[in-house]
């Protein structure tokens, strides 16, 4: 009876699960963990990376963002030096003044020898000494125009010293504009390396296809790839004479003969020929073949000549683009340009109508 009374007190003993019912508990605790780890700190999902299309897309920006700093950078070259230009000039226009300076300190120095070396008397005792009035009266007169020459001496030192102290302040002010020009040409530099290293590196991220992609399009947009250009030369030279005949004048069919022989160089910032060039070094260049001399950038050049409207062109126009004036083209005829496009893209024949136009100049 006491062995059943203990036995009734006992705790029941539990089975495992087994079958269908141990499946359930398994799912269960998995589906419960995959949820913690799912909710838990340091498990965030992995930000999904560009498309090819906005990589394609920010690396056109890159490009044109290059492009005017490019811009920027060829004008700042060009104030840069005329700053150097005329430092030098102020330099050398100190180093003549400081050579006469020293012509008439020489000159007053044996003056002033002479005169004590004779150990000059005042004129009324020399009278009272003199035997000879007519003499004295001679010596007298070569004292006053000595002393006459001294005065005129003294008055162009004065002159002299004053004149190079205001060249030494022009200079230390154009010096001083050097500098700021040199800085504002680094920063420039800096950003258009900045730009173009950044385009490369989005450009490694695509793949080979999603690459030769971009570059195809980008060929197209901007009137063809190497072997277009390489069409383009070859039709060129053919072409050249019927283009500088429809031209408005022979400077402008000089223009565009330079241009046609360009095409295929490559594109590199801030050159202006012969191996190489960018879109206003190209222009600037082939104007200057034909004898006219246009400034370095494309929105100096906008204001170099007549500007004329898009109905209007003819060929050696000038056509810019970009509501910054920051790309520049030779018209060459049929909505056709010649300009040099971008990094990696040589100088070829494009239209006129893939990019937003903002204006044209006939050069004068």
């Amino acid at each position: 009876m006491a062995a059943h009374r203990k036995s009734a007190h006992r705790k029941p003993k539990q089975r495992p699960f087994t079958g269908p019912a141990a499946r359930t508990a398994a799912t269960l605790a998995l589906a419960g963990a995959a949820t913690t780890s799912a909710t838990g700190a340091g498990a965030a999902p992995a930000e999904p990376g560009p498309t090819a299309a906005q990589v394609r897309a920010k690396v056109d920006r890159l490009y044109h963002d290059a492009e005017v700093a490019t811009e920027k950078y060829n004008g700042a070259k060009e104030k840069e030096a005329a700053a150097t230009k005329a430092v030098d000039t102020l330099a050398d226009e100190a180093a003549r003044r400081t050579d006469r300076l020293n012509t008439a300190r020489h000159t007053l120095g044996s003056m002033a020898t002479a005169q004590y070396r004779t150990g000059a008397l005042d004129p009324a005792v020399q009278l009272a000494l003199s035997s000879d009035p007519d003499t004295y009266l001679e010596r007298a007169a070569q004292l006053d125009r000595a002393g006459d020459r001294q005065t005129s001496l003294l008055t162009g030192i004065r002159r002299q010293l004053s004149g190079i102290a205001r060249v030494k302040a022009r200079a230390d002010r154009e010096t001083e504009a050097l500098a700021a020009r040199r800085a504002e040409l680094q920063e420039h530099r800096t950003a258009i390396t900045t730009k173009l290293a950044d385009a490369r590196k989005l450009l490694a991220t695509l793949t080979a296809d999603e690459r030769a992609a971009y570059e195809r399009a980008a060929d197209a947009a901007h009137g063809g790839g190497p072997a277009q250009a390489d069409r383009s030369a070859t039709h060129a030279d053919r072409s050249t004479a019927r283009a500088s005949v429809a031209a408005p004048d022979s400077r402008a069919g000089r223009a565009v003969a330079f241009a046609h022989g360009a095409i295929g160089k490559p594109y590199v910032w801030g050159a202006t020929g012969p191996n190489a060039f960018d879109c206003s070094g190209l222009t600037q260049a082939a104007w200057q073949a034909a004898g006219v001399s246009l400034p370095r950038t494309t929105y100096t050049q906008i204001n170099a000549g007549q500007r004329v409207s898009r109905s209007e062109l003819a060929p050696g126009d000038l056509v810019f683009f970009y509501s910054g004036i920051s790309h520049v083209g030779l018209y060459i005829g049929g909505g056709q340009m010649i300009h040099a496009p971008r990094p990696g893209a040589p100088v070829r024949i494009a239209p006129i109508d893939q990019m937003p136009f903002a204006g044209a100049t006939r050069v004068a």
